[in-house]
């Protein structure tokens, strides 16, 4: 008789959520079990029926096959097979040095990457490093936006847009456009959703945006960690360099952007505060050209919608450990970054150095 295999979901911020639920599911449908890692910094947004592990030796009793992450790094004392899932897509047209979604940090032993935007370079990462294996698999959260419940048209009485910036400082759009979103909540005819990344946390622009929600009956401000309901709700998404644009287009959805790092045919970006609102009447008309170019752009990033990413994950863990699992060299990871890790999550610094 088999034994259910259990797997462990890692969270650090509260976006994984989102990421690891549909990994979840696939693990229930094997018959296996799946449990929860939730860091003391974030917030715990579990539902009833979803098993939650508490203390480091609890998940040494656990005792995973494989833990996930969709984050930078993952406990290399917790056993089983370190799985980097991605928090979203590698937005950028070129791989460049300076692009996040390509560091290699020396944490995981699979890479479970998304489609042609981000296989190729870290099949030569993998080539060069040697101790990680590589993955086509789509993106997990992915399985949610071609569910037939999302990809199902949405009819608002007005206009919704969702305004969603990201929280990096030198692209971030929120200092920058709270004036015109005033103006535009009251004077166009479109109501406004308001909801920022969990890192934008200057308090003087949160204040500034809540007050306008306060202001104006057609402005929402959400502050919730689960946007994807968001995403269904509305027509179009003000934004300004992130991933986030990516996943809006998943569901044929157009995009303005704010002084995008890298704009597109697939955007309609606009450099000053005085061209949104012209670039979002624009966008409310669903461009022929506009539409066709977002296709092809999310294509390039996302190339599984058959609802089988989270299926193809498990079945990358199911490989690697029949086939690479021991045989590669080890982890290339500093005893610094390992004791720094120990620190911040409060286990015992000198335990498991050589894990």
């Amino acid at each position: 008789m088999n034994h259910p295999k259990h797997y462990l979901l890692y969270v650090t911020l509260p976006y994984a959520y989102s990421i690891m639920r549909p990994l979840q599911d696939a693990i229930r449908r094997r018959g296996d079990v799946a449990a929860w890692y939730i860091e003391s910094s974030c917030e715990n947004s579990l539902k009833d029926d979803e098993k939650q592990i508490c203390t480091f030796d609890d998940v040494d009793v656990f005792n995973p096959v494989a833990v996930f992450a969709p984050g930078n790094y993952i406990p290399d004392f917790f056993p089983g097979i370190k799985v980097a899932l991605f928090h979203g897509y590698a937005i950028q047209k070129r791989y460049e040095a300076i692009d996040d979604h390509f560091t290699i940090r020396g944490w995981f032993d699979i890479y479970c990457t998304q489609g042609p935007s981000s296989t190729p370079y870290f099949q030569q990462l993998s080539e060069q490093y040697r101790f990680f294996k590589v993955y086509e698999t789509g993106w997990t959260k992915a399985d949610t936006y071609f569910s037939p419940q999302m990809q199902q048209t949405t009819s608002n009485a007005r206009p919704l847009i969702l305004y969603a910036p990201t929280f990096t400082r030198n692209v971030c759009s929120a200092p920058h456009l709270i004036d015109v979103i005033n103006e535009m909540a009251k004077t166009q005819p479109w109501d406004w959703i308001i909801t920022f990344h969990p890192k934008l946390n200057d308090p003087e622009i949160l204040e500034a945006y809540h007050r306008i929600a306060d202001e104006n009956d057609n402005v929402t401000f959400f502050d919730g960690p689960d946007k994807l309901q968001l995403i269904k709700q509305a027509d179009v998404l003000l934004c300004d360099s992130s991933s986030f644009i990516l996943e809006f287009m998943l569901l044929d959805k157009p995009v303005v952007t704010f002084r995008n790092s890298h704009p597109g045919p697939h955007l309609i970006d606009v450099q000053q505060p005085t061209e949104v609102a012209t670039a979002i009447a624009e966008a409310l008309t669903h461009p022929e050209a506009l539409m066709e170019n977002i296709c092809a752009y999310t294509l390039h990033h996302e190339a599984h919608r058959d609802q089988r990413n989270s299926e193809r994950v498990l079945e990358a863990v199911d490989d690697f450990q029949r086939n690479y699992q021991g045989r590669l060299p080890r982890k290339k990871i500093s005893v610094i970054r390992k004791l720094k890790l120990r620190r911040q999550l409060g286990y015992p610094l000198w335990k498991r150095l050589n894990y």
